[in-house]
């Protein structure tokens, strides 16, 4: 049989109980060496553990050490992970802003050096050396990728350097104790009792039955779920709109949001940060999201500062990753059968790093395809900024 992944993964599965930590280290490296070029990867994969930990069961095999007695689980020194939490967290954000690959997969690389990781950690006060960073980076779900892998297809020239724009501007941001808010629209769910991907526990033999087919309900239609998540202390907001996803909801949903949550938890606030995809009811190109922005402005007397993120990259907004990738794993297998499964679903989601979101149910009618006039357009007083004013701009009140 071919040793591929998938097989060595069914192998593993199946033995793994049965292994004490030594005997995995050596039968990994042992399969390893196996595949040569490329093998060490492939188990750590299979079997899910560290290269590491096959480099090291490989360097057993070769000095033919014998070891008097077999570690016990869970002995041995603590991890760095476990002796310095502070580590990971500063390792993330300094990795954050040049992550490549999509941030919801695990090919994920970052276009920075061990090197230089290591020497930013030292100067920031952490005592570890450049392989240790590499293990901590094995850890998060990181790999080493070859220039031909490093090709994401057709991207900006400035797609990087938007991000490190970006970045600066919601650290400084949140360094001041002002709101910064990642925004997006989740897709249109069918309400009504259709399929719902994923799977959930039920009783053998007894699935919920839904219908055989998709057609909207005429009563109930979609929903579109629109995403309000501040990412300063980790909570979220949602706007379930029965409509269509315009500027004109969009604008409203962050309105809810600050009246309802924003407003009491920055009381002093004089700008409020929001982070956008480039396409959608809040693109960048969107005359109606720009002339909405202006009138919340004015209503709020807060300066609007807009950053929109490259084409092509919305994986990256905040939003994707720390809420809405929960909400969808909380109802997943479930029909949603009315309006209100919705708002409840949301609500109930929760995660061990404490996110919380609040959900409401917006029953406006907003109106497609309204024209904004250059008129209008030149009544908003907007500010672009010198790098990529198309993409980074701030939508100043109107006294």
């Amino acid at each position: 049989m071919e040793i591929s992944e998938y097989n060595l993964k069914k192998k593993y599965d199946a033995l793994k109980i049965h292994f004490d930590e030594r005997s995995l280290r050596l039968c990994a490296a042992s399969d390893a060496r196996l595949l040569g070029h490329g093998g060490v990867s492939i188990v750590a994969r299979a079997v899910n553990i560290s290269r590491t930990t096959i480099y090291a069961g490989i360097k057993d095999i070769d000095q033919s050490s014998k070891i008097d007695g077999i570690r016990r689980a869970g002995a041995g020194r603590k991890s760095l992970k476990e002796s310095n939490p502070k580590l990971l967290e500063d390792l993330d954000k300094l990795v954050d802003p040049v992550t490549r690959g999509d941030p919801e997969s695990p090919l994920r690389w970052t276009s920075k050096s061990t090197t230089k990781l290591t020497k930013e950690l030292q100067e920031m006060g952490h005592s570890i050396s450049q392989r240790s960073v590499w293990k901590l980076l094995d850890d998060l779900g990181y790999s080493m990728q070859s220039n031909r892998k490093s090709n994401e297809g057709a991207s900006h020239p400035d797609r990087d350097a938007q991000f490190h724009f970006i970045s600066d501007t919601v650290e400084a941001s949140l360094n001041a104790g002002q709101p910064v808010i990642s925004v997006d629209t989740k897709k249109k769910e069918l309400i009504g009792n259709y399929k719902n991907t994923g799977a959930e526990w039920e009783k053998k033999g007894a699935p919920h039955k839904v219908n055989t087919y998709d057609f909207a309900d005429k009563k109930l239609g979609k929903v579109a779920p629109y995403g309000i998540y501040d990412i300063g202390i980790n909570k979220g907001w949602v706007n379930v709109g029965i409509s269509s996803d315009t500027a004109e909801f969009a604008v409203e949903s962050i309105r809810r949001w600050w009246y309802s949550m924003g407003k009491s938890v920055y009381p002093d606030a004089r700008e409020l940060v929001i982070t956008a995809d480039g396409g959608g009811s809040n693109g960048s190109r969107v005359r109606l999201w720009k002339l909405k922005l202006q009138d919340l402005a004015n209503e709020l007397d807060l300066i609007i500062k807009v950053r929109h993120f490259p084409p092509g990259t919305s994986k990256w907004n905040k939003i994707e990753h720390r809420m809405f990738c929960h909400i969808t794993e909380n109802w997943r297998g479930r029909p949603l059968l009315t309006r209100q499964t919705v708002i409840n679903l949301i609500g109930s989601t929760k995660t061990a790093a404490g996110l919380k979101i609040k959900a409401v149910l917006d029953e406006n009618i907003y109106q497609t395809g309204v024209k904004v006039s250059d008129q209008q357009m030149k009544d908003v007083n907007i500010i672009r900024d010198e790098f990529h004013g198309e993409w980074n701009y701030s939508i100043v009140p109107i006294k």
